[in-house]
């Protein structure tokens, strides 16, 4: 049975339910919970890249006040569990074993050696100098193709390797295209392009925290985590604790873009920790811990090579990745950078297509998911090299993606990966962003500038996009070897009163969950906004769920909502048939009540049937006094959101200063939910994207030291280094669910950073420029500008 409502919650710009209990500072993150008996843990790290532990004193330690415990990884090495991760993308992909503590060796700086458990958090730390560590210095391997050389320093002595894995896709060997390699061969133009996408470190708001109470038998974590279920199942599989008796909370999370994706070593030495003192324990990082031990993103060099026709219609693309996985392997380390795989093709008609890539061990914190996952990186390179092709043939930027995408009568299109992409309409998003832009207009006076030699140059970037999220289809998480399944569940209380209750098995942090589910089972049901409550973010609220990342929460679990839905109706309209003496064929769910059709006046609102079922003194036979429904959702393709990113910038050329003048957008997310939260989530996602472009860089020094371990190096743009976003959408819906929306999460960190990178080299261009290494700094646009070399500084 369908819903009908005549004033629709879905797509309304609903102020988010979350927001005054935030904003008002009535949260409960992590490190606000104090439990009885609590104590507080310090970590040793490592100061250096690559040695071998010879010696751990911890006596010392126990010496020094308000200390309970101090233990190295040596005194838990048969205890501590391992570390695991969840995508072995090969079948011989080295995987070498990942402990919380190091036991014998350290292959990075800030990898945890020592613990210290305190009555307080300042004696704990205080303490941790008192522990005496004796090591002997290795050799430090950092760049990946140094790493991949012959007779380089291996990170893990033990494996003979530095290199973890090679993975290729070849669409002639899948049968999927033609021949990427003879596609070249053939090819009138030929564009090959190397592009660096530089290590970043995901930063939010709240550092990572976690608590973990051994009470009563069972054992309660407290994380500021993305992933509680994830965690919850991998606890119990790496140490032998029994995972009905572990219940994982992750409270109010603030913010996590990956960076709280994983299963983290602090998670497991605070577990190790509470065990063996036999009371609460808090750990809770600073930033200077987060930003050398949390782990990075990105860090990948990219091969990519385009085959043309001089008319500039593609015939092939080829790219070879060397991705960076640093010490040791993330949960899903090894496979963030084949989400990308699928993706270099774009929304473009590629008929041929080969990727390979290869992951490398270096002696460099570990990488994993970072808001965009593989994507960014993919739409980076394909829009970097499409700006490239059309120089090469004097084509504008705008013509050449043109000739080359899928039109919206193509739909649905198998791409030359074999994914089908069930809607879109580029050319919609595409024009409507030219015309805010006032592209023409622009392109007119970046030809004035040019023509009068000003050294303030215009230069205008674009980006159309595609990406794959909704990460989920199980059957294709298998086939590509990755450790669980993508599917959602959700369930919906309904209560004697006709209030809601929906627990839900994604893990909001700062999406807004709350709000945008309240307003689908608001029309699904037909029950007041404010009568909708939300539950998440505890396994045993929440016992079933795969949580948040890769823009699945609505994708996925906003289907297991609707589904459930569904449930509940069907459940509840066999009741109302009774109540109303009708058949239940001839009701129809209008406006939250179940109506006799041609006499609308004879109704029964769902408040009316849960009341009745609560009594249960006049239910049909046979049937449950309840109306509660699970569902559980395991969709059958990703979903496909795109979109159309023009930035315009004004380059120095005597200084090297970039400002973005106007930033333009036109996103098609499908269905649109929350008009607000969609913009916020845009908003957002430029601003790191343009980050990524302008100013993030992870740095090491020759040693392995990070030498960007502070905001003071580590440079995040504030408000007033971001333009004013001028924002807009398409709509067109997904056909693969009822819903017809599609992910926003990461759309916007995945098109801005190619526009406003497109932009700078745009306007550098007739001085011979390609390239400018990101980040974009003023040196950097200052010496490409100057020497014309085409890459700028490295």
């Amino acid at each position: 049975m369908t819903a009908t409502i005549a004033q629709p919650e879905v797509g309304r710009a609903r102020l988010r339910k979350e927001d005054a209990r935030l904003v008002t500072g009535r949260t409960r993150w992590t490190e606000n919970i104090t439990l009885p008996g609590m104590l507080h843990l310090a970590i040793l790290r490592s100061p250096y890249a690559h040695a071998r532990i010879t010696s751990v004193n911890t006596a010392p330690a126990l010496d020094r006040p308000n200390v309970i415990a101090a233990f190295s990884g040596a005194d838990v090495a048969e205890t501590q569990g391992v570390l695991a991760c969840a995508w072995p993308v090969t079948e011989d992909m080295v995987a070498p074993t990942y402990t919380p503590l190091a036991v014998t060796e350290v292959r990075h700086v800030g990898e945890p050696v020592a613990v210290v458990v305190a009555r307080d958090r300042a004696s704990a730390v205080d303490a941790l100098e008192a522990i005496e560590v004796d090591y002997e210095p290795l050799p430090v391997v950092l760049g990946l193709e140094e790493a991949l050389a012959e007779g380089s320093p291996l990170v893990h002595s033990d494996k003979g390797t530095n290199k973890c894995y090679t993975w290729i896709f070849d669409s002639a060997e899948a049968g999927t295209g033609g021949n990427a390699v003879q596609a070249e061969a053939d090819a009138e133009v030929v564009i090959k392009r190397r592009y660096v996408q530089q290590r970043l470190i995901p930063s939010s708001m709240e550092p990572r925290s976690v608590i973990v109470d051994p009470s009563g038998g069972e054992w309660t974590m407290y994380s500021a985590t993305q992933i509680p279920h994830i965690v919850r199942f991998l606890l119990s599989a790496t140490t032998g604790t029994p995972e009905h008796k572990i219940r994982v909370i992750a409270p109010d999370v603030g913010g996590g873009f990956g960076g709280k994706i994983g299963v983290t070593p602090e998670e497991w030495i605070a577990f190790t920790a509470a065990n063996r003192v036999g009371r609460p324990v808090k750990y809770t990082e600073s930033r200077a811990e987060s930003m050398v031990s949390a782990h990075h993103g990105r860090d990948v060099i990219q091969d990519i090579t385009l085959s043309a026709r001089r008319d500039g219609t593609l015939t092939g693309v080829s790219v070879k990745l060397i991705a960076n996985m640093g010490a040791y392997l993330g949960v899903v380390g090894p496979g963030v950078p084949l989400l990308g795989a699928f993706m270099y093709n774009a929304i473009y008609k590629v008929p041929a297509y080969r990727f390979e890539c290869t992951g490398v061990f270096t002696n460099t914190t570990k990488t994993d998911a970072y808001r965009g996952a593989g994507r960014p990186e993919a739409t980076y390179a394909i829009e970097r090299a499409m700006d490239e092709l059309a120089a090469e043939l004097g084509l504008d930027p705008v013509e050449i993606r043109r000739r080359n995408w899928i039109t919206h009568e193509e739909f649905p299109f198998t791409t030359v990966c074999g994914l089908v992409y069930d809607s879109g309409n580029y050319e919609a998003a595409t024009e409507k962003a030219l015309s805010l832009l006032g592209y023409d207009d622009l392109r007119a006076e970046q030809a004035a500038r040019r023509a009068s030699n000003d050294p303030v140059q215009l230069g205008i970037g674009v980006s159309t996009y595609t990406e794959m999220c909704g990460l989920a289809p199980s059957r294709i998480l298998g086939a590509l070897r990755y450790g669980a399944g993508g599917w959602e569940s959700a369930t919906i209380r309904v209560l004697a009163t006709g209030k809601v209750e929906v627990i839900t098995g994604t893990t909001p942090h700062g999406q807004g969950h709350v709000t945008a589910w309240s307003q689908i089972v608001a029309d699904q049901l037909g029950v007041p906004f404010d009568d909708i409550s939300v539950l998440y973010g505890d396994t045993r609220v929440a016992n079933k769920g795969m949580d948040t990342y890769g823009s699945r929460s609505l994708a996925v679990g906003g289907i297991a909502l609707v589904n459930a839905c569904e449930k509940v109706r069907d459940k509840a309209k066999v009741v109302a048939a009774h109540m109303l003496e009708c058949s239940a064929d001839d009701l129809e769910f209008t406006d939250g009540a179940f109506r006799v059709r041609g006499n609308p006046e004879a109704a029964k609102t769902l408040a009316d049937v849960a009341l009745a079922v609560f009594t249960a003194h006049n239910l049909p036979d046979g049937i449950e006094p309840q109306l509660d429904s699970e569902a559980t959702f395991d969709p059958s393709t990703f979903s496909f959101p795109h979109g159309t990113h023009l930035c315009a910038t004004e380059v120095d050329t005597e200084t090297g200063q970039v400002k973005i003048r106007r930033y333009v957008c036109v996103d098609d997310v499908g269905k649109v939910i929350n008009p607000l939260i969609v913009e916020g989530q845009v908003h957002g996602g430029v601003a790191q994207g343009i980050a990524q472009a302008l100013f993030e860089d992870a740095v090491y020094d020759e040693s392995g030291n990070l030498i960007t371990g502070s905001f003071a190096e580590y440079l995040l743009p504030s408000a007033a280094d971001l333009p004013t976003l001028e924002a807009d959408r398409t709509e067109t819906p997904a056909t693969t669910h009822p819903l017809g929306a599609k992910g926003v999460g990461e759309a916007g960190t995945i098109a801005a950073t190619p526009a406003v990178v497109n932009a700078i080299v745009d306007a550098l261009r007739p001085r011979g420029v390609h390239d400018v290494m990101m980040p974009c700094t003023p040196e950097r646009v200052w010496r490409a500008a100057q020497d014309g070399s085409g890459r700028g500084s490295s």
